[in-house]
């Protein structure tokens, strides 16, 4: 009997766990920040840090920086916080994101929290190799990081293909992230030269989630251009 409640309550966890992750990503794609400060303001652990996260990233495109740092410090305090208590590979790609965003904030912190996040995601892909947000973040890395040190375009590529294949595995709880996958190799076959390859993963990505804004936003931006020629 114990058993069979364990496994209850278990499932109850996930299903919340999916409907919060959901109602953030909606709230996300639409730059709604103060739904997205509701929801942190209702969530706890790695949602919470996930919904700061998001508004961070949505505060940052809309000019209000400060705001955008406010939640990304907050994100970061939650999300140690959960990985001292009990770590998962998801947490810790999470932190290594946001320590990502907080050197795009501020270069002179490449130093100390470049190295931080790279040991989070070694730890992360550590505890569960098929992660597909592991991979995703690790291509979001190389995307930004010069292949001197590592990382370069052709890295992001393959890490978002290998994240993309990864997200194809069913998914019931933590499921951000395929449309951004398909969105972020896009980038780096911009990058590359291969305009036509970003638009069909732009538009692969509206395929996986059709409210997805930023895919959205790249494709208006190539529309704007091809009628202004």
């Amino acid at each position: 009997m114990k058993t069979l409640l364990l496994i209850g309550s278990l499932t109850l966890i996930s299903h919340a766990s999916f409907a919060d992750i959901n109602q953030i990503d909606a709230a996300a794609n639409t730059m709604n920040i103060e739904q997205l400060k509701q929801i942190s303001s209702q969530t706890f652990d790695y949602e919470k840090a996930y919904a700061e996260y998001r508004l961070a990233i949505t505060a940052n495109i809309l000019g209000q920086r400060q705001l955008a740092s406010t939640h990304l410090d907050s994100a970061q305090a939650n999300l140690a916080q959960l990985i001292n208590r009990e770590n998962s590979a998801d947490a810790s790609a999470l932190l290594a994101s946001i320590y990502g965003m907080q050197i795009a904030f501020d270069s002179s912190k490449a130093a100390t929290l470049g190295v931080k996040s790279s040991r989070l995601l070694t730890q992360a892909e550590q505890l569960d190799a098929t992660n597909p947000r592991v991979k995703l973040v690790q291509a979001i890395s190389a995307f930004n990081t010069p292949s001197i040190f590592g990382g370069g375009i052709d890295k992001a590529q393959t890490l978002a293909t290998e994240a993309i294949t990864l997200f194809e595995a069913p998914c019931e709880s933590i499921c951000w992230g395929h449309a951004e996958a398909y969105t972020w190799r896009g980038l780096a076959k911009q990058e590359d030269g291969d305009m036509a390859g970003a638009i069909s993963d732009w538009q692969t990505a509206l395929t996986v989630d059709a409210q997805y804004g930023w895919a959205k936003f790249l494709l208006s931006q190539q529309t704007a251009k091809q009628v202004s020629k």
